[in-house]
């Protein structure tokens, strides 16, 4: 089991910067990479970025100039940066570790409730 709890969203102005924490708790060896998603009312949850436990990165085209995803030196927490934030950015920013274990045959993604973001134009 793992548990995911997000932090660091808020309310910030329009070009402003925020944030975001990720922390991992639990069976965190066999967690093989982490991300995040957002989610804005009435549309779809949206990928965002997520980060393997080697350091590789992916990123949507929509935020990769503008976000920026990192890791701890252990797989138990992650960071995205929101910098240039624009009101369509108003959205709750969802957390996910994905625990796979590959001797045993399990996999399967851990969810955060997520950390609201709001940005005033």
């Amino acid at each position: 089991q793992v548990q995911v709890v997000e932090s660091g969203g808020g309310l910030v102005q329009a070009g402003g910067s925020l944030r975001l924490s990720c922390a991992a708790s639990g069976s965190i060896f066999n967690i093989r990479s982490m991300g995040w998603y957002r989610q804005a009312p009435g549309k779809q949850r949206e990928f965002l970025a997520d980060i393997t436990i080697a350091g590789g990165t992916n990123y949507a085209n929509s935020v990769k100039d503008r976000f920026t995803i990192s890791k701890g030196v252990a797989m138990d927490t992650v960071y995205l940066q929101l910098n240039s934030l624009k009101p369509e950015d108003t959205a709750v920013y969802i957390c996910y570790a994905y625990y796979a274990d590959y001797q045993l045959g399990e996999a399967q993604h851990y969810w955060g409730q997520g950390t609201q973001v709001t940005v005033s134009s």
